[in-house]
């Protein structure tokens, strides 16, 4: 069983995030969603779950209006123009643990979706707030882009923003920009006859029309500590606008200090009151096995990462300098 709409709520509030809930009937679609809430002053987001040919997984959350062109996109991954397809249904259930219409960042808070891939738009920054389904397509939640990185950081998770409509050129001289958001594992599922769904959509005629969200106003909890909203502002000026990072990812100390930065939000994600009232004198074994378990393929991916970058640096120098002919 994968984390409930209810169980995200709570983590949310637990993190001190201030959101707007909105119920209202059950949508498969961004155009259905926006009968409901498309006019409460946020932004909405689309979001694609998608495949590779080695059977990696990504999830692209982008503005409506973005335009997202998969063969571009593909190329800037290192996949070649074919590399990215839409992922089979039972994808869904098997790794994110959601049903069909609601893919969203909060996904990823499921272990089986530790190998999962996310890019942002970073249209994301430029707007007050942006409305996500929270694990659930009959409720939408509004919040700020700053609180999806703290609720991202909190599960382990760098907030990645890219450009999604760039198209720069990629060929011998110029590396794929994104090559080293790849996942570095591939995810096997059981032999399913793989069914593409169409992108986030269902006939017209099975969303209802004639209801009315109904708005449900979270109290504003405590103010964040100093150190809380310190932390988050240095990972939101860390995070990527659609190039390969130089840093944390070239830089030794930076690169370590990365590992220490994942590795306590982790922890403090681990450790709340009712972990404390469940698990008592056995927290610090739980809490141990449960970061040793979740860091193993993140402390992989951060290598794989540094080795991408490395060589994406040191393929850039060799082509800037050239040793003058004798």
């Amino acid at each position: 069983m994968g984390y409930t709409k209810e169980q995200l709520l709570a983590h949310l509030q637990e993190l001190r995030i201030d959101f707007i809930k909105y119920d209202h009937p059950v949508v498969l679609t961004v155009e259905a969603q926006a009968k409901y809430v498309g006019n409460v002053g946020s932004a909405l987001s689309k979001n694609l779950f998608l495949k590779d040919k080695k059977h990696r997984y990504y999830i692209i959350s982008a503005l409506p209006e973005t335009k997202v062109d998969l063969k571009v996109l593909s190329q800037r991954l290192g996949l070649g123009k074919g590399g990215l397809r839409m992922a089979p249904e039972e994808a869904l259930g098997e790794i994110l643990q959601v049903p069909l219409g609601c893919v969203t960042p909060f996904s990823l808070v499921n272990e089986s979706a530790r190998n999962v891939s996310l890019l942002l738009d970073q249209g994301f920054k430029s707007q007050e707030s942006c409305i996500f389904h929270p694990l659930a397509n009959d409720t939408s939640i509004s919040l700020q882009a700053i609180d999806l990185d703290a609720y991202l950081i909190s599960i382990g998770r760098e907030p990645i923003y890219v450009d999604l409509e760039a198209t720069p050129k990629v060929g011998k001289d110029q590396p794929p920009d994104l090559a080293a958001f790849a996942p570095s594992e591939s995810i096997a599922l059981p032999d399913y006859a793989e069914k593409i769904p169409p992108s986030e959509s269902l006939p017209k005629s099975h969303v209802p029309t004639n209801s009315k969200p109904k708005e449900v106003k979270v109290a504003k909890p405590a103010k964040a500590t100093t150190a809380k909203v310190a932390k988050v502002e240095k990972e939101k000026e860390k995070s990527l606008v659609g190039s390969v990072p130089l840093a944390p990812f070239s830089d030794v100390d930076q690169f370590a200090e990365e590992i220490l930065n994942k590795t306590s939000a982790l922890l403090l994600s681990e450790i709340t009151e009712d972990s404390i009232k469940q698990h008592g004198e056995e927290l610090g074994s739980m809490v141990s096995n449960t970061i040793r378990k979740r860091l193993s393929n993140e402390l992989k991916n951060l290598a794989v990462m540094f080795k991408n970058t490395s060589y994406t640096e040191g393929f850039s120098a060799g082509i800037h300098y050239r040793r003058k002919q004798v």
